[in-house]
């Protein structure tokens, strides 16, 4: 791991300046591409697929499993039989513990909705607020499977009172979805699921076709090629965001163990092999001895080979001198996940203007958040903290404004609407308004 000592010298390296949205891929991905599509640029590669999509429906991704993932699907629609049947034969641990997950996660979105709507009730008439009407929930897939990302994304969504909540996730080698996945999908109420995966199951929600219900949003995390979809098709769908490699910051002080902050570190790590990984301290002796204690525990990881990548390319090491400067460089780093394992923790928090989410208290820990906290574990990666949030209730709803008028406040507004409209050159403007005035 890179170990920078002092304020200056880390704050370029933690500064972002980079476009989000703009991905790289490998040698070997770019010759891929361009055998299949033409191209080795993944945006054009991605555009083709979603033009096939909206062509051809159902066809198209029938065509494009095969091709890509190399699976032959019989059907696109995983039944409801099929996703109880998974939640009843799931090992009892896991299904208790995504269970708890997912009252965890409703009780939190309960409240963040009692609290929205208690705030538009005070805005008086101005303002109606309704749920969307159908969500598209995109679950990671393929290699693995991550039933705590379809509690996350899901399970606000059906709070929020959205009408329909679709899942759609990349079979596994044999055709099939993992059955805790589908467990998830039953646990959090999807109402349908389709064993379908990449750009193209991107864009049957943004589009559409014979099988698939055309969606208003598109949520979920995915690899490079989900994300450019949802780029693409933002605008005729909204999108959550557009969520790159996972991200943690840690702001440790003299206090901190560095068994605890150097687990904290590769449980980042393993997520990606593009992962970031910072620990800023104030003390010296921490950071020497976390990056033992990492090599030490780095042994006997089941993930070594990824978690390894992650620390060699994205991983950072700062000492400073204190506090205010732990934070400077956090803020303008703007973390995904922000860890402080300092005395005081407390004493921070307003202090810490750019963060999808904060972990404080005796034994913080971002697993806890990934899992069992409550609070959706979807969130601004890239330094887009600074202007975005987490998933929440509020991507689920929308606004949608009452103006009544009438004579007692046309008599009022109406003069000064008249004005500005004549300002403008707007003359049907001000006589709209002028004969709505003189009407008897």
């Amino acid at each position: 791991m890179k170990v920078v000592v002092g304020f200056e010298k880390a704050k370029p390296l933690l500064t972002r300046r980079g476009e989000t949205g703009v991905y790289s891929v490998s040698p070997a991905l770019a010759k891929r591409l361009g055998e299949m599509f033409g191209t080795e640029d993944p945006e054009t590669a991605v555009r083709q697929i979603i033009g096939e999509v909206r062509r051809r429906g159902d066809a198209a991704l029938y065509d494009y499993t095969q091709k890509i993932d190399g699976i032959r699907l019989e059907s696109l629609e995983v039944g409801r039989e099929e996703m109880s049947r998974a939640r009843r034969l799931l090992e009892p641990e896991l299904a208790s513990a995504l269970e708890l997950a997912a009252q965890r996660i409703t009780s939190f979105h309960r409240a963040q909705r009692d609290g929205i709507l208690s705030g538009v009730g005070h805005m008086g008439e101005g303002t109606l607020l309704r749920p969307l009407e159908k969500v598209g929930v995109y679950a990671p897939g393929g290699t693995a499977n991550y039933p705590s990302t379809v509690l996350m994304t899901a399970i606000p969504a059906r709070v929020a009172g959205v009408s329909q909540v679709i899942m759609v996730t990349p079979p596994g080698k044999d055709g099939l979805v993992p059955a805790a996945t589908l467990a998830a999908a039953d646990i959090s109420g999807v109402d349908r699921v389709f064993s379908i995966g990449g750009a193209q199951a991107v864009a049957a929600l943004a589009c559409g076709t014979e099988s698939i219900p055309r969606v208003d949003k598109v949520c979920g995390p995915g690899n490079i090629f989900v994300m450019l979809a949802k780029k693409l098709v933002y605008g005729m769908v909204d999108i959550d965001g557009l969520q790159g490699p996972s991200e943690v910051l840690i702001i440790a002080d003299g206090t901190a163990g560095p068994e605890y902050v150097a687990a904290e570190m590769l449980a980042q790590a393993e997520h990606d092999a593009l992962a970031s990984v910072i620990l800023v301290t104030t003390s010296q002796q921490l950071a020497d001895e976390t990056t033992k204690e990492v090599d030490r525990q780095l042994e006997d990881l089941g993930r070594r080979a990824i978690t390894e990548a992650s620390l060699e390319s994205g991983s950072l090491v700062v000492v400073v001198e204190d506090m205010a400067q732990a934070i400077e460089l956090s803020n303008s780093y703007a973390p995904e996940h922000l860890v402080l394992d300092v005395e005081g923790a407390d004493n921070y928090i307003e202090e810490i203007k750019n963060a999808g989410c904060i972990f404080i208290g005796e034994r913080p820990t971002v697993a806890i958040g990934d899992y069992v906290a409550g609070p959706s574990h979807a969130l601004p990666t890239g330094g887009t903290a600074r202007f975005s949030s987490p998933l929440n209730i509020n991507d689920f709803v929308k606004y949608t404004n009452l103006v009544v008028v009438n004579r007692a406040n046309l008599k009022e507004l109406g003069p000064a609407a008249i004005t500005i409209a004549r300002a403008e050159g707007l003359e049907a403007h001000a006589r709209a308004v002028e004969k709505r005035l003189n009407q008897d």
